[in-house]
């Protein structure tokens, strides 16, 4: 792999840290790029699981149903930016995407520029009584070099931790191994807690 194809292949990478600063924390040497990357890569995916939530800067396109209340839950946040609402009623035609809404008519909560790390929602003011659903397209989560420490430390304990087993050394003993002759060892193979805590305020909280 050239120089080229590897700045291409970090900049497709979807990780919470980039590659190089992981190679850099770890110690881990260009020999073991592929590995690097996928730990990291597999890692991210396995945070966002564990926090039913995206977390990295993407574009989503939402399809929120509309009940009477004016304020309407958006699924993924912080949103970063809004790009556009459209009107979906009754009686329109099937796949059809909506009526443009104005932005006058809507304004999302809190203002995309806080960044705060709570739910965010759209409030409308519907003109049309035949309203059933909003469309949403919007831009939510962390930039990779804006991501808060607390879930960068994560993302680089988790991926190591991975980097490790995937290597074939022992990682997270705890206990005791059956058979194993040896006392005080046990191979953890669920999340360790240290980034559970680590990424505790990041979970999304299910009612």
């Amino acid at each position: 792999m050239n120089s080229e194809q590897l700045t291409i292949t970090e900049n497709c990478l979807y990780t919470l840290m980039p590659l190089d600063v992981f190679k850099a924390l770890a110690g881990i040497d260009d020999r073991e790029d592929k590995l690097a990357a996928f730990s990291l890569v597999t890692s991210t995916f396995t945070i966002e699981q564990y926090c039913k939530r995206r977390l990295l800067r993407k574009r989503h396109f939402e399809t929120v149903e509309y009940t009477g209340d004016w304020v309407l839950p958006l699924r993924e946040y912080p949103v970063r930016k809004f790009l556009a609402l459209y009107a979906v009623t009754k009686n329109m035609d099937k796949g059809h995407w909506g009526e443009l809404v104005d932005p006058e008519f809507y304004r999302v909560l809190p203002d995309c520029g806080t960044i705060l790390d709570v739910p965010y929602a759209v409030e409308i003011i519907p003109a049309n009584k035949k309203l059933i659903a909003v469309k949403a397209v919007y831009v939510a989560g962390y930039p990779v070099d804006r991501v808060p420490a607390d879930l960068s430390a994560a993302c680089f304990e988790l991926a190591s931790w991975n980097f490790n087993r995937y290597r074939g050394r022992r990682v997270g003993l705890t206990g005791n191994i059956k058979g194993s002759g040896k006392e005080g060892e046990h191979f953890e193979t669920a999340m360790p807690e240290n980034v559970k805590q680590l990424l505790e305020a990041y979970r999304r909280k299910v009612i």
